[in-house]
């Protein structure tokens, strides 16, 4: 496994050597994007939003099935949000931020932040404990979606705000640098889609402090790692907002629940 890569700042432009970078192995790892009092009302905001679904029973938001389970103490939470965007002030200005324009550039032009589309801006909560319904992910790519939507391969980046400082033994986001330029064959066969959590040769560990961000191509193979840590050092909360390119798709509360969504049960 390698583990070593550079670490860039996000300012108003990419530079070349950022936007080289990424054309060559289709990942870049930004530092310091947030403030860790920013970190921690973004977490508080996650949290109202939480007390309200849970209290209200909210099981679909614009079709996506919402992902509950268990924190350490046995109590109900949400640990797959999709459109919280949409449902927080604060997590709606985060995607105002104007740096995030910069990265725009990596799609080009007619690409867009994609607050009302695929799952919107979405919050995991990782924490490996006996009753966690999600501690790790199995090897996919996010682009595999649009062929559900019926639609050509689209490029699609995945913007990671991360919110936890993350040690190997942590787990998380494991990418396989490069194979955003595989062909289709290997897009689609490459790996066994979510049930294979086996360790790559090739694959990066993604080891973000909180506060970091990350971008991630979605034809780029990748997986979440679960922690070899269990209680409350294993917990791991990130956002990830598509950005996109292609015909406008947004969702809203009459659209349908995906084939593939339905495949939300095999994520433990």
């Amino acid at each position: 496994m390698h583990n070593q890569y550079p670490v860039f700042t996000l300012n108003g432009t990419l530079t070349d050597e950022q936007q080289a970078f990424f054309a060559a192995n289709g990942f870049i790892h930004f530092k310091q994007f947030l403030s860790p009092a920013d970190v921690q009302d973004i977490i508080n905001a996650a949290d109202a939003v939480q007390q309200k679904w849970i209290s209200e029973g909210i099981e679909k938001v614009n079709g996506v099935p919402i992902k509950y389970g268990k924190d350490l103490n046995g109590q109900s939470i949400v640990q797959r949000f999709a459109f919280i965007n949409q449902h927080s002030s604060i997590l709606a200005d985060l995607l105002r931020d104007p740096r995030l324009n910069a990265l725009l550039d990596l799609i080009g032009p007619g690409s867009r932040i994609g607050t009302d589309e695929k799952d919107g801006m979405v919050f995991n909560h990782y924490v490996n404990g006996p009753l966690s319904k999600f501690t790790k992910m199995g090897w996919h790519t996010d682009g595999l979606r649009d062929l559900f939507y019926g639609t050509r391969l689209n490029p699609m980046l995945n913007v990671g705000i991360h919110l936890s400082t993350q040690q190997r033994e942590n787990g998380g986001l494991r990418i396989i640098p490069g194979t955003h330029q595989q062909n289709l064959f290997n897009f689609l066969f490459r790996k066994l889609y979510f049930l294979d959590h086996s360790t790559d040769p090739d694959e990066v560990a993604i080891l973000p402090t909180a506060g970091d961000l990350t971008v991630h191509d979605g034809r780029l193979w990748h997986r979440v790692a679960q922690s070899q840590r269990s209680g409350e050092e294993s917990r791991r909360r990130v956002i990830y907002v598509p950005l996109i390119a292609g015909k406008y798709a947004p969702r809203n509360e009459y659209s349908p629940t995906l084939f593939y969504q339905r495949f939300a049960g095999l994520v433990k």
